[in-house]
């Protein structure tokens, strides 16, 4: 039999600190090595608890959701995905008010954790949109000049053979910024993920995740990201509970471990292994 071609990719889970359930499948799947990334709300509910937990991962890279659209009870600059696009696009936002959220973002980050975050993405894909993007490529510059954090690039992977809802829902987020933010990371010498999996529309239960995560294995390339947003149990209060404990259910699965091995994907575990800046082109 031909030898497998081995493909380093990012399996990163979302939402970290956003309450305990989410916190605590997101570290068994790391523990398990299901998992090689987590982002993080930093000033979500449960996250300043959490943090520490995560130092006890060595293999799992840890970076900062950024978060303009849900406040979680915290002050700040916070609108519905809709209205933030448009506020954004029409430039209408405050330059000062989204640079000071930005910087306490990072700052919770960095005082929960002791270190700089691995990578930055978006709640809702947020780093991407105008006037954020160009904010924050600054600030992550001002920072972090001699190890500069990966950056998670949205454009979205081939997905052959996949429902034309869910390859439409990946080109409306490919398209709401990600190749303006990838050319303007990339001149200033970011690292990139190739490109992106993981786009669903966060129902079906374990059936339908599993042959979606199986099918987005055997899609990924050598630097390719796939999200994914598991919760160790459904909490009453988080609508998308019972589907983030399906994605929790697969991803701990045996058959998960097999299709790893099925398609050569190989989890790097070494902290701040990101992809490199000539990815994404």
């Amino acid at each position: 039999m031909p030898e497998i071609e081995q493909k380093r990719i990012v399996i990163c889970a979302d939402d970290f600190g956003m309450n305990p359930a989410i916190d605590a499948g997101i570290l068994e799947l790391a523990r398990s090595g299901r998992l090689n990334a987590t982002s993080c709300l930093s000033l979500g509910p449960s996250f300043s608890a959490s943090a520490p937990l995560l130092l006890e991962c060595p293999g799992l890279q840890t970076g900062l959701h950024l978060n303009f659209t849900e406040s979680m009870g915290q002050p700040g600059l916070y609108l519905p995905v809709p209205a933030l696009i448009a506020r954004t696009w029409l430039r209408r936002l405050d330059p000062g008010r989204i640079q000071a959220q930005i910087a306490s973002q990072l700052d919770t980050f960095e005082d929960a954790m002791g270190r700089r975050p691995d990578f930055v993405d978006g709640h809702q894909h947020v780093h991407q949109f105008p006037q954020i993007r160009g904010t924050l490529l600054a600030e992550l510059e001002r920072r972090y000049a001699d190890a500069r954090p990966w950056l998670r690039y949205t454009r979205s992977a081939t997905l052959t053979g996949l429902p034309a809802a869910l390859r439409l829902k990946a080109r409306i987020i490919d398209v709401l910024g990600a190749r303006r933010f990838g050319r303007m990371a990339r001149n200033r010498g970011f690292g990139l993920n190739r490109r992106f999996l993981g786009v669903y529309g966060f129902q079906g239960g374990e059936a339908a995740y599993a042959g979606l995560l199986r099918h987005w294995l055997s899609l990924a390339k050598e630097g390719d990201a796939i999200m994914c947003h598991p919760a160790g149990e459904a909490l009453a209060g988080d609508g998308l509970g019972a589907q983030r404990f399906a994605e929790f259910q697969v991803l701990r699965s045996d058959a998960v471990g097999g299709w790893l091995k099925e398609y050569g994907i190989v989890l790097d575990p070494a902290r701040g292994a990101g992809p490199s800046s000539a990815a994404g082109r």
